[in-house]
């Protein structure tokens, strides 16, 4: 059998979830979701952790912004180098 990176049990089932994050309509937020298709494609936007026995996806090691306010501190907007390091990390 073959499993992915980031499995930590291969072979078992595990709950999938709805994930959702957002970027600006802009060039640079475009630019960014270019690279950010082409790391899923790879594979590399979800892993999978295990919580309380249970194997669940999460977000992988690249940053997403999951709300448009609250700020960095909540994965929101404003934060006005997210860009910029979401696009170094990828």
């Amino acid at each position: 059998s073959c499993s992915k990176v980031g499995d930590p049990r291969p072979g078992q089932p595990y709950k999938g979830g709805n994930f959702c994050a957002f970027l600006p309509d802009n060039r640079e937020g475009q630019k960014t979701a270019v690279l950010l298709k082409k790391a899923f494609e790879q594979g590399l936007t979800f892993h999978i952790k295990s919580f309380n026995g249970e194997e669940r996806v999460t977000w992988g090691l690249i940053p997403h912004k999951t709300s448009w306010d609250g700020g960095k501190a909540r994965n929101g907007y404003p934060d006005a180098q997210y860009l910029r390091e979401v696009c170094t990390v990828l």
